[in-house]
């Protein structure tokens, strides 16, 4: 069994329920900041996020800095047994700021310098800002480093954007004299700028891809994405450093965004102590179900966890609603409480909101919030966040354990980058969904799932899906050899292995670099379907030979050497030649997909694969439609959680061979889960 991490908080053995909080909005109203103590005890909220935004409340003036108003906070937080996570404020800079020191404001794509306004609307390569947030955030560790209340470091708050000043460009031209060892025809040959005649000289020529030119140089596009990463990372860790020093101790950690795609999660990861991301997903809408959406939930929590792998915190989340979704829809009863556990369930060790209390004004003053513009506790939403706290207490035992995952999908950013650059194919590449579509057949199932890069370490692992692997950074394909040679079962599909890391075409077919020998096809060509155009396949996978749809792709492969065809297509001038392959490898095998199939071959095929390749459900029962059993472990205790994402009451018949018992350590049989219902059962191994 897995080993069971410390808590992430020092001496804090205790799930964290927390929230944003923003007294730096309340100061003129001391009486607000007294009651929202006895509104958070009431909660039970044993945590807040501090001082996000508070910038202009510390600093009014350049070199006035006013901390007597935190001081007081701090202090009166710690009194009432709460932990604060920190915040280093360069979210958003005062405006004295931008007036003296204009540099520090973004040049948009379009080449025009920002007014002051929004948020992260800084440079990262401004030399001012980066020397003004390192002074902050010395003053702040220096002031609260003894602080009994400060438990975590919060970085800014969801880094993104990126900016196009002289500043950046410089930044970016001497970025590609590293990468290219200052040899500009190596950089012409990886960005083959032989077309259109774009080939440089020198690398002064270099003009960031803005919107002022039409940029068809790809492996430009990819090196100004990987190159935002690295202001980003290299700002960041900019702020860290006065922490680490000052309070080494202390973990630091920044908020994430889904798979936002503006930075690549896996290089800030590094950086960090702890990983954090903001959870809003869209409840209740009318396209989807909402297990479908909790599906993609999943995959999320999954790729923050796979990180580090080890336990993280959920930032944010609303107990009720958002301000900025098409439809702003309310979390139906039940569904706050289950969608928190959710996290827990795929390894975090906290809740935590966006935002305590709804300000008066501004665009989030109708963001949900714990206290509402009322400001008393008599609401249906502050009642379901108490019962999210009264559940988190009786979850000590949970902090630190982890996911114990032998599945794995790749879902890699710079490789979605270079997808949805790419010009070719039709404009329904969709690797996102794609994965999504991969990860909810196992979600379905059961089946504990890490979401990985192709930089990832690939040992311990059984099975590895691999959808639309089309950029192989260099050694990847000898890697995924190497894992399916030892025994492994791999997964690719369609458009695998047609460039390398910098979008150059493979010479000698596809897939290429080496993978032809693992997948055991050439992919010849690909046909891409018009909406309404589909193909199909008739495929016997442990249930009777069935009729899967195929829609968007079809890519014609002829098998090599020992490849097997299990599949054909049954139209179009490539009926009969092969939809779907398996190829022995040493001791493994890879599967290859020829086409996009339809979700219900995708739950059939995983479900066969699964268990020839012994990945096996976290508990062996019938998993209704709709409800996701996810398990978290220690060296002797296996913790199951078992999530209803239905309007449905539900029934799960629990293994007999097995003694499965409740929190307060009843041996229970079966559970009934109501609408939007959890359990959370456990077994000692």
């Amino acid at each position: 069994m897995m080993k069971k991490w410390r808590p992430v908080i020092r001496n804090f053995p205790h799930m964290v329920h927390g929230a944003d909080y923003n007294p730096d909005q309340w100061l003129n109203h001391p009486e607000i900041i007294e009651e929202d103590m006895r509104l958070m005890k009431l909660a039970g909220m044993n945590s807040v996020s501090l001082g996000i935004f508070a910038w202009k409340a510390l600093e009014p003036a350049e070199g006035v800095y006013t901390f007597e108003w935190l001081d007081r906070m701090m202090d009166q937080l710690h009194e009432n047994g709460m932990k604060v996570v920190l915040a280093t404020p360069s979210g958003a800079r005062p405006a004295w700021m931008d007036l003296s020191h204009p540099e520090v404001l973004r040049v948009n794509r379009n080449l025009e310098k920002n007014l002051h306004g929004g948020r992260h609307n800084h440079c990262y390569t401004s030399p001012y800002y980066r020397r003004k947030t390192a002074e902050m955030n010395r003053m702040l560790a220096e002031r609260y480093k003894d602080h009994p209340a400060l438990g975590m470091w919060h970085i800014s708050n969801e880094y993104g954007g990126e900016c196009y000043c002289e500043n950046c460009q410089n930044a970016f031209r001497n970025w590609l004299r590293e990468k290219y060892h200052n040899n500009i025809e190596e950089l012409n040959e990886q960005w083959w700028t032989y077309f259109w005649s774009h080939t440089y000289s020198d690398f002064d020529e270099i003009e960031v891809p803005s919107d002022r030119g039409e940029h068809m140089i790809h492996g430009m596009n990819l090196d100004w994405k990987r190159f935002v990463t690295h202001q980003t990372k290299t700002f960041m860790e900019n702020e860290i450093r006065p922490l680490r020093e000052i309070t080494p101790d202390i973990p630091v950690t920044t908020n994430m965004m889904e798979t936002f795609e503006g930075y690549n999660p896996w290089e800030l990861a590094q950086s960090v102590d702890v990983i954090s991301w903001d959870n809003y997903p869209a409840w209740h809408e009318n396209t989807r179900k909402d297990w479908e959406v909790a599906a993609d939930v999943g995959f999320n929590h999954d790729i923050f966890r796979s990180l580090k792998k080890k336990p993280w915190f959920m930032m944010e989340s609303t107990p009720s609603l958002v301000n900025w979704h098409r439809v702003n829809k309310l979390k139906r009863p039940g569904m706050h409480l289950l969608s928190s556990v959710q996290a827990i369930a795929h390894g975090a060790d906290s809740v935590q909101y966006f935002q305590w209390r709804k300000g008066r004004g501004a665009s989030e003053k109708f963001h949900g919030a714990v206290i509402d513009h009322v400001g008393h506790e008599h609401t249906r939403v502050f009642h379901e966040v108490k019962q999210v706290g009264d559940l988190l207490k009786q979850l000590d035992e949970v902090v630190g354990t982890n996911v114990e995952a032998k599945a794995a999908i790749i879902f890699d950013w710079e490789n979605r980058w270079a997808l949805n650059d790419l010009q070719g194919l039709s404009d329904k590449r969709n690797y996102e969904q794609t994965c999504k579509q991969h990860y909810r057949s196992l979600w379905r199932q059961g089946i504990a799932t890490d979401v990985i890069s192709q930089d990832s370490d690939f040992s311990g692992y059984h099975l590895i899906v691999a959808p639309m692997l089309y950029l192989l950074k260099p050694h990847v394909a000898d890697r995924l050899k190497e894992f399916v040679k030892n025994g492994g079962t791999l997964v690719t599909s369609y458009a695998t292995g047609y460039v390398n890391e910098n979008d150059l075409c493979f010479m000698g077919g596809f897939p290429g670099d080496g993978m032809m020998d693992v997948t055991g096809v050439w992919a010849e060509e690909i046909d891409s379907l018009f909406e309404g155009q589909e193909n199909s396949s008739r495929i016997d996978l442990g249930k009777g030979e069935k009729t899967y749809r195929i829609y968007d792709f079809c890519e014609r492969v002829h098998p090599r050497n020992e490849c097997k065809t299990l599949a054909v297509y049954d139209k179009d001038f490539y009926q009969g030649e092969p939809a779907l392959t398996r190829n022995q490898y040493g001791d493994g095998c890879c599967y290859h997909m020829a086409a996009r199939f339809e979700t219900e071959m995708l739950f059939d095929f995983y479900e066969k694969i699964c268990k020839e390749s012994g990945v096996n459900p976290v508990l062996e029962v019938n998993i209704p439609e709709g409800v996701s059993i996810q398990e978290r472990v220690s060296e002797d205790t296996a913790y199951y959680f078992i999530m209803n994402f239905t309007d449905k009451i539900q029934s799960i018949l629990l293994p007999e061979n097995k003694e499965i018992k409740d929190l307060a350590g009843n041996e229970v049989h079966q559970l009934q889960l109501g609408t939007f219902d959890v359990k959370i059962v456990k077994e000692t191994k």
